[in-house]
This record gives structure tokens, C-alpha cells and sequence, in this order.
């Protein structure tokens, strides 16, 4: 395999694999440092992940949450980035395997983040939609709305109500903000779209397995959450597990055991770690790599993992840190600092310890809850809340600009001007899709 080409400087080159929120913070607190950065994704752009579900429902164009990774850089001069996909680490020999060559390093930092868990459902994960990447959520946001066109072509009664209902599996935070955002479109947006179907019949169910939706926030913030859910017309089941779906019927156990026409089930039930070959001893159960205090596998001093796909079980976190942007974030900063050390060979690396500044959902117009500490919001203010942390939280002034605008249209009049097929999403055969889901097991990003 021929060796990537990359400037060969007299300093330590690091290689960080994901450019996802750890990755990404880790490079900004590397800035300008004696040492060469060389990052690899398969993509060429960050992804702000919290604000997918608002791609799929057509109140966000892509762009908006979507940042270029070279922009972000442009002005590091130790910053290289390659677009490819790492196929496997060698750690013996301090190098990698991708598909453009392979390439040495002397630390190397594994944030690949996390992918769709579907628990062994097959069935469901062959039939079923997922919302992790853009690419996902454009064809959510297609297959939504080429559903309803067909709806308007068929008099069979029991065909269009498969296609107009909505089954969202997992009550975390992306199940109950995407029930909340479909409820608005259907009181708001799609009886004025639709005006020859009867948009009230549409249903929007939304499953959770355990006794309560956002199981991180406290009870109360739960029993807000599904009271606002039930003010949009979404029916909330708990302690109901969904079970199996062929493409048509949603078949569930538990509290209500039923079965559901649909051919919209987008599943947001769980994620699992991103795995990449090389390093897979250290892998988990959940397909996370289990890390040390310092974010280091315990046999190879230079390798980290850093972000969803780190298992650093502490006293705090047994089962390991939430797999959420925070504990990403934090991970990155603080492993940027013991990398210098490590490199200036100045002093003892300092352990991680997570600091949760809070958790929140927004469930619609005006109805969000959040939690921040022992201070815990609902409503309006909430929401005022939710809103300014995921615009500050957006990567370049164009996009925070760009989502401020469209969500103050949105508020004024309830409207979402990005209702657009721009590619249609053709459901692929269940054979097919599972064998090349099998195979881009291979394949990490």
C-alpha cells in the first residue's frame, strides 16, 4: 500500500480518525502546537448531530448544521486533513490502513463516534429509518414526503393510513424532539400542504421501552415532556417495546402490545461505538473501546479514544460516560493537554472527570424542558434556552445566522420552506440493504 503524502515536519504527528465534536475540539486545543495534526473523516464537513431531526423535518437545510472541514481549519498551520476512510490501525507498527494509503504516526487518537444500535432486530433495521447522518435525514425527509404525494394517488384506506402514519422508536432526546417537531407539521403545515387528505387521521407514535421518556432528566421533566407530546396529538407509549417491522406492520410487547400500520418507523432506540479494526481487543459489548483515566488503551501508550466511542468506566459512571457532545467535547480539551505533555515529557497526565452542565428537549414551539444543575425550566423560557445553546453551539456565523433566521420565521408563522424532494428515496430491497449494512461494518469513517 502506498504511503499517504503528507509534509514530513521535524515534530510529532498526530492522527485523529473522526471529525465529530471530540475530534474537532481536540484540534482546536492543538492549535499552532509543535506538533503535526493529520485528521481523516469520509466526509469533508462536521455535523452538528442535536439538530438533524430538524433537516428531516424540513426546518433546516443541511448546510445550515454542516460546516467544511478545511473552513474550520484554514487558518492552522499544523492542520492536515485527508477525506477517506481508516480501514484498520496496526498499532504494533504505529500506522494506519486506509482506502487513499497508509500513513505513520506517533499518537493516534480514535474519535469515530457512535452508529445506530438495533439490538439484533434484523428485521427492523432492514425496514426501519435511522436520522445519525445528513444523508439520513435528507432521505427521512424524502420518503415523509413522497409518502404523502402517494397517499393522494391511493383509495385504499388501509394503504394511505400506512403511509401517513409515523412510528419513532426511543423516548431520548431525538425521539420526543422529532415526535414534537412532526406534531407541528401535522397541525401546521401539512393540512394546508394536503388539503384533499384528511391529515387528522395521520398518527404519530412514539415508543419507549422503559417507564419514561428522557430517562437522563428528572420525572417531572418527563411528565412535562409527554404532556406537551399529547398537546401535538402524539400518542406516547411506555414500557412498550417494538418487537418487529416488515415495511408495513409495526409489531410491539409489552404494557400495549400491538401492531401498527406504517411505513414511516424511524428508529432512535440506542447507539452503539463506532468500531475500527485494529483495536477491536479493547472492544466492548457496546463496541466501545475501553479506555483508562486518560483516555489511553491500556496497550498502547499512544492510542486514545475519545468522545462515543471511549468506555472509561469510573466510580461515577460504571457503564461509562453518556454518549452525548459534552462528554466529547470535554474529552478533547483535556486530552489536548496531556498529548503536550506527553510530548514535552512535563509531568504527570491528569485523569478525566466529566462536569454535566445539564441535559434538555425541546418539544415544539414554546414547550422545552431543561435541566441545568439543580435549576430545572419548562415552556417558553426553556425553550428561549434550548435555542441560544444550539446556536451558540453551531460551528461558523453564517450557519448560527442562518438557523436564527429560519427559526424566528418559523416561530412567526409556523412555516417550513424547505419541503423539498431533491432526491428520492427508494426503499431498497431488505436482502440487499442488510448485506451492505453488513459490510460497512468494514468500512469506518
Amino acid at each position: 500500500m502506498e504511503k499517504i503524502d503528507v509534509p514530513q515536519l521535524n515534530v510529532p504527528r498526530i492522527v485523529i480518525i473522526g471529525a465529530g465534536f471530540a475530534g474537532i475540539q481536540l484540534i482546536k486545543r492543538l492549535k499552532n502546537k509543535d506538533v503535526q495534526i493529520v485528521l481523516f473523516d469520509r466526509n469533508n464537513y462536521h455535523t452538528f448531530q442535536p439538530l438533524l431531526y430538524q433537516v428531516a423535518t424540513a426546518g433546516l437545510e443541511p448546510d445550515a448544521i454542516s460546516f467544511p472541514v478545511r473552513k474550520i481549519f484554514k487558518k492552522y498551520k499544523n492542520v492536515f486533513f485527508r477525506m477517506g476512510t481508516v480501514q484498520r490501525v496496526v498499532a504494533e507498527e504505529n500506522k494506519i490502513l486506509t482506502d487513499i494509503g497508509e500513513l505513520d504516526y506517533d499518537y493516534l487518537v480514535v474519535a469515530t463516534g457512535s452508529r445506530t444500535n438495533f439490538f439484533g432486530l434484523d428485521d427492523v433495521q432492514a425496514n426501519s429509518m435511522s436520522m445519525k447522518t445528513v444523508a439520513q435525514s435528507l432521505d427521512l425527509r424524502s420518503a415523509m414526503l413522497q409518502n404523502f404525494e402517494q397517499a393522494l394517488l391511493t383509495k385504499n384506506l388501509e394503504e394511505r393510513e400506512k403511509l401517513m402514519n409515523f412510528v419513532i422508536v426511543g423516548g431520548g432526546p431525538t425521539g420526543v424532539e422529532l415526535a414534537g417537531a412532526l406534531g407541528e407539521l401535522k397541525n401546521h403545515i401539512l393540512p394546508l400542504d394536503y388539503p384533499e387528505l384528511d391529515v387528522r387521521r395521520m398518527q404519530i407514535h412514539l415508543i419507549e421501552a422503559s417507564s419514561r421518556l428522557l430517562p437522563a432528566l428528572s420525572k417531572k421533566s418527563s411528565e412535562k415532556s409527554i404532556g406537551y407530546l399529547k398537546e401535538l396529538g402524539v400518542n406516547v407509549w411506555t414500557n412498550t417495546a417494538v418487537i418487529n417491522f416488515d415495511g408495513e406492520v409495526v409489531v410491539t410487547k409489552g404494557e400495549k402490545s400491538s401492531q401498527i400500520l406504517s411505513k414511516n418507523v424511524i428508529w432512535s432506540a440506542g447507539v452503539e461505538g463506532n468500531p475500527i479494526k485494529g483495536v477491536d481487543d479493547a472492544m466492548q459489548p457496546s463496541k466501545r473501546i475501553k479506555v483508562n483515566e486518560f483516555n489511553q488503551l491500556e496497550e498502547f501508550e499512544n492510542v486514545f479514544a475519545i468522545g462515543d466511542i471511549a468506555f472509561m468506566p469510573q466510580k461515577d459512571f460504571p457503564r461509562g460516560h453518556p454518549m452525548v457532545a459534552p462528554v466529547a467535547i470535554q474529552q478533547g480539551n483535556l486530552l489536548a493537554k496531556n498529548i503536550i505533555k506527553l510530548v514535552n515529557k512535563d509531568g504527570k497526565l491528569k485523569p478525566f472527570k466529566y462536569r454535566d452542565k445539564g441535559s434538555m428537549a425541546t418539544i415544539g414551539k414554546n414547550r422545552a424542558v431543561v435541566e441545568i444543575g439543580k435549576m430545572k425550566y419548562q415552556g417558553a423560557f426553556a425553550w428561549f434556552v434550548w435555542m441560544f445553546v444550539h446556536i451558540m453551539s453551531l460551528v461558523g456565523m453564517r450557519n448560527k445566522a442562518v438557523v436564527l433566521i429560519n427559526w424566528t420565521w418559523n416561530y412567526i408563522n409556523y412555516d417550513r420552506g424547505n419541503r423539498l424532494i431533491i432526491r428520492k428515496h427508494k426503499r431498497v430491497d431488505s436482502s440487499r440493504q442488510q448485506s451492505e449494512k453488513l459490510n460497512d461494518l468494514d468500512e469506518i469513517i
